[in-house]
């Protein structure tokens, strides 16, 4: 799923101060189509500018995070993945043999879920559901 959500522009919506390595690192997580993590985000930011600091990076996806742009997850890899904040709700299976990512969404899953609240008295305000999985290999002698 691919995001196409201009981060730059979000920040300059919130008021943020932009400073170039600011932009760079914000063009690199919109332009992102996987969940990067930082040291991810600095080896492809440093490829557009070299000056950038991991340090820098650090700090910025800290704070882009804190203004609510970005959304960290923490897919029991031991580092934490970034995206920006989603506009429309979706849910990840995360391969744990290649570590990537892929989202999708479920209309009968997101009715279950808010089912399963209503029965145990809540209504549903939000929720956060990952799903790891190792791919089946097809026997190729089968159909």
């Amino acid at each position: 799923m691919v995001h196409n959500i201009d981060i730059e522009a979000m920040c300059v919506e919130r008021g943020m101060r932009m400073t170039d390595q600011r932009r760079v690192i914000a063009r690199v997580l919109s332009d992102a189509s996987d969940h990067p993590d930082v040291e991810e985000v600095y080896r492809r930011a440093t490829a557009i500018d070299r000056h950038i600091s991991i340090a820098t990076v650090y700090r910025t996806v800290r704070l882009f995070e804190e203004a609510g742009i970005l959304e960290r997850h923490d897919f029991r890899d031991g580092r934490s993945r970034y995206e920006p904040v989603p506009e429309a709700h979706h849910d990840h299976l995360i391969d744990v043999e290649t570590g990537s990512v892929l989202e999708f969404h479920d209309p009968e899953i997101e009715a279950l879920q808010r089912k399963i609240a209503e029965r145990l008295g809540y209504r549903l305000v939000d929720h956060r559901m990952e799903l790891y999985g190792v791919r089946v290999q097809r026997d190729q002698t089968t159909n």
